[in-house]
């Protein structure tokens, strides 16, 4: 006997709910979601008894559906009618939205089965220009939470178990409480990182730190409970003293134990030291987090992934040694969006070969690992990264030949010889490629070393700045003329790229005796 497919049976209702709101008998946001969450239900079960599985497209259709949609006529009845509502303001073309859209779904279904009060809609901002402007949404992808119709911003992560912390968070509890082993056992199946308190009793000073530490921090997970064997199963060396405090996370280095004091600002300093992986994957998601770590130096490996499987347990050795002080971050050498603004830092963007370099970020300073990737290689780049030896690098192009040269090609690696320990005079032209005014520049600098032809002391010479970098040179505007004069290197007289070559040659006489010129016409 056939029946009516489970998918057409939900259209068909879906249709009737949208005729209904269309003729404003609409009822409230609640009951719009239990009616659909109804018919899901049914789905399942006839799908159930006629012995189909639902596919995951099917379950994610689902998760979407849990989440509203927000319109030009719903908008400020869904934000002002529920006590929490997160929203997400999106648009179709927006790729981050589009990845952002599963986990929010995924986050949406999680909750639901949590209990959690929160509603959760989703906005085409692009679309719905009036209700974006009412909400405040003002990029793409925007995340929201209206607490009784006011917003707040969001501040977690955008993976969906990131949400559902988030949100249980800011409208729910902060700590989740263990009484059971099948409660704890139920915890460890759903979180993979998590911040364990065992306490004799919830209350007193300590506690109360712990529970302030929950609701400051924006990303982990905390679990409490006051029963050691219980705490064991979440942390099995766990220590049976009055109270304890450690976080876990799923891979070789798992558990971590707190030492320090119990005051809010400590344990979140714990917590931000610890919360990621030996290894951290680099992802849109999560970048901003990353970035943002209070973990100053940062070792960035660039890799396939064959060759990064094949570094990893080298590099979580690594980390082992340097764990706090370092944070080691892979980034997947093809993805273009994360790995080429970081290469192209080190003239590398090119690189299909695996290359391992860091970044002070307290300094601002940047470096490379010349040699191979072996483990003895890496550990002893992390020991004069923290030890503060390292030397920053700098771009440099190879080292040209310029025997024939009027106008000398000065690159990174030449411009303590070339420039600054040169006992000659030196006119530098700082040029890129991309700027517009440098040809120009760059002609009348061919033309002046021709005027000048045969001094033996005075030389010009060029850079190009996006290929090479040095310390001492700290240009900003394209094209900049430098002259660099022999008996005063640390002071060089910025000229005019505005003038002719008449004012640039009077410019050159001012400041510096040309000798052995050979007579030429006059420019």
């Amino acid at each position: 006997m056939c029946t009516m497919k489970p998918t057409l049976r939900f259209i068909l209702v879906l249709l009737t709910l949208l005729l209904v709101l269309r003729f404003n008998v609409a009822s409230e946001v609640e009951d719009e979601l239990e009616e659909l969450l109804a018919v899901d239900e049914e789905v399942e079960q006839e799908a159930e008894k006629g012995g189909e599985k639902l596919s995951e497209a099917e379950v994610l259709s689902k998760a979407q559906r849990i989440v509203i949609e927000l319109n030009n006529d719903n908008t400020e009845r869904v934000v002002n009618g529920n006590e929490f509502v997160l929203v997400l303001g999106y648009a179709p073309w927006c790729p981050r939205s589009a990845e952002l859209m599963p986990h929010f779904a995924e986050a949406a279904t999680s909750l639901k089965e949590l209990g959690s009060p929160l509603v959760l809609a989703k906005l085409d901002a692009d679309r719905y220009s009036k209700p974006a402007s009412f909400l405040g949404v003002k990029g793409f992808p925007t995340l929201l939470l209206f607490v009784n119709g006011t917003s707040q911003p969001y501040s977690g992560g955008f993976a969906a178990d990131d949400i559902v912390i988030w949100a249980q968070k800011k409208t729910s509890t902060p700590v989740i409480r263990i009484g059971s082993v099948t409660e704890a056992e139920k915890f460890l199946r759903k979180y993979q990182t998590f911040l364990i308190g065992r306490f004799d009793k919830f209350e007193g000073p300590d506690y109360e730190e712990f529970v302030s530490a929950a609701q400051s921090d924006n990303e982990i997970q905390f679990v409490e409970t006051n029963q050691v064997e219980l705490a064991q199963v979440l942390y099995p060396d766990i220590k049976p003293t009055d109270q304890f405090l450690g976080i876990v996370k799923s891979e070789p280095e798992r558990y971590t134990a707190y030492d320090g004091a119990f005051t809010m600002n400590k344990i979140l300093e714990f917590v931000d030291y610890n919360k990621f992986p030996l290894v951290t994957k680099l992802t849109e998601m999560n970048s901003i987090r990353v970035y943002s770590s209070p973990i100053k130096l940062q070792v960035l490996v660039f890799a396939n992934i064959d060759d990064f499987k094949n570094l990893l347990e080298t590099l979580q050795d690594v980390a082992k040694t340097f764990k706090s002080k370092i944070m080691f971050i892979y980034v997947d050498i093809n993805d273009e969006n994360l790995a080429k603004p970081f290469l192209t830092l080190f003239g590398l963007e090119e690189s299909k070969n695996t290359v391992v370099a860091a970044f002070d970020n307290a300094m601002s300073s940047k470096y490379l690992l010349e040699t191979k990737p072996t483990q003895s290689n890496i550990e002893e780049f992390c020991n004069n990264l923290v030890q503060g030896s390292l030397s920053p690098y700098f771009k440099s192009q190879p080292i040209p030949d310029n025997t024939e040269s009027s106008v000398h090609v000065i690159v990174g690696k030449t411009f303590d010889d070339e420039i600054l320990s040169s006992e000659k005079d030196v006119l530098l032209e700082v040029f890129t490629p991309w700027c517009i005014n440098c040809e120009a520049t760059s002609k009348q600098v061919e033309k002046l070393a021709k005027h000048y032809k045969g001094s033996s002391n005075l030389i010009f010479a060029r850079i190009d700045a996006s290929a090479n970098e040095h310390p001492k040179l700290q240009v900003n505007d394209y094209p900049t003329l430098l002259l660099y004069r022999a008996d005063d290197k640390a002071n060089p007289i910025k000229l005019s790229t505005k003038s002719s070559l008449k004012e640039l040659a009077a410019s050159i006489n001012k400041y510096v005796k040309v000798k052995n010129q050979v007579v030429k016409d006059e420019l």
